[in-house]
């Protein structure tokens, strides 16, 4: 068995690099910083015309009906470019949410044209970042919901909100699948925020240079760069087996929920790595926010207990073996 992606996923991966290095996003995440969505709005619009948004999302209802793998190799993109946003939410959760309730129609199809739409699924979710459109499921049962007081986090980026719930949509909703899914695009964001604090600490290596060297020569900074791109290459495996299992590609018996925690915990673990050893190299110009470490550093941060704390994930883990 070959287990390497195939031309289409890196045609899809090469799409959205594209699309999100022509955007400029850091330029745009500051504009949403500063209250401005719009130009983040443009670009998840622009994302949907690839068909990026409508991956998880029936072809009947306007999607591509594609897989967790087609997710990932999306998500992983997404995260390089430290695009901000309710992006797991609106791309991953909400779609296999949707269909576990039997939820169709224009709530769907709106997601797939590139809509904006947040969720929270106490307790693991209970806090959702903050969008236009609000879903909740309380107690088994999928809600509209309203934006109630705001709750700051690390990363500027990403405001989160308490949602009450209004107009009921469905009964007896199974979360599971869609909090794995969560799961699953939060590690492989990371995965792609680590990626970019890598390439970002290695650019600088190169540039700067101390004793007439460039300090990228020097073994100490050598080592640092080296154990991340290591601490990557160990997770993007257990990453891309657990869209595997959520595929239903693998052995029946397989723990497909054990597997999305492991990948999240490798995932973030390698993000903390990168985060650490790239704010090492650059110095403090890396905690200044005109430098574009500064927004995959407070990401990553905000991103580590989103759709399960590494102690929770851990913890199943530890329970499964």
């Amino acid at each position: 068995m070959e287990f390497l992606l195939s031309d289409v996923h890196d045609d899809l991966a090469s799409t959205v690099d594209a699309l999100l290095t022509k955007a400029d996003i850091p330029s745009r995440a500051r504009a949403w910083i500063a209250g401005d969505h719009q130009p983040v709005a443009q670009v998840i619009s622009a994302l949907a015309e690839t068909g990026v948004n409508g991956l998880l999302i029936d072809e009947s209802c306007g999607g591509a009906s594609a897989g967790a793998i087609e997710m990932v190799v999306a998500m992983e993109q997404i995260g390089r470019h430290a695009l901000p946003g309710p992006i797991v939410e609106t791309i991953a959760v909400l779609p296999v949410l949707f269909r576990s309730a039997g939820v169709s129609g224009d709530r769907v199809s709106t997601l797939a044209e590139g809509g904006i739409a947040t969720v929270a699924i106490p307790p693991v979710a209970p806090l959702a970042p903050i969008a236009e459109t609000s879903y909740v499921v309380q107690d088994g049962v999928l809600s509209t919901a309203t934006a109630g007081e705001l709750v700051a986090t690390v990363d500027p980026s990403r405001i989160l909100a308490e949602l009450s719930p209004d107009t009921a949509l469905a009964d007896d909703v199974a979360i599971d699948d869609a909090i794995d899914i969560g799961t699953l695009a939060t590690a492989a964001q990371l995965l792609g925020s680590a990626g970019a604090m890598l390439a970002l600490a290695a650019d600088y290596a190169q540039a700067r240079k101390q004793f007439g060297r460039a300090i990228g020569s020097f073994q100490a900074v050598k080592h640092h760069l080296a154990d991340v791109a290591i601490a990557i290459e160990m997770a993007r495996p257990l990453v891309y087996a657990a869209a595997l299992g959520i595929d239903g590609l693998v052995p029946e018996d397989t723990d497909v929920r054990r597997d999305v925690a492991a990948a999240k915990v490798a995932a973030g673990d390698a993000a903390h790595l990168a985060s650490r050893r790239s704010l090492q190299v650059l110095g403090a110009i890396g905690y200044t926010t005109e430098h574009d470490l500064s927004l995959h550093l407070t990401k990553t941060r905000a991103l580590l207990t989103a759709w399960g704390t590494p102690a929770d994930l851990r913890r199943r883990v530890l329970e499964s073996l």
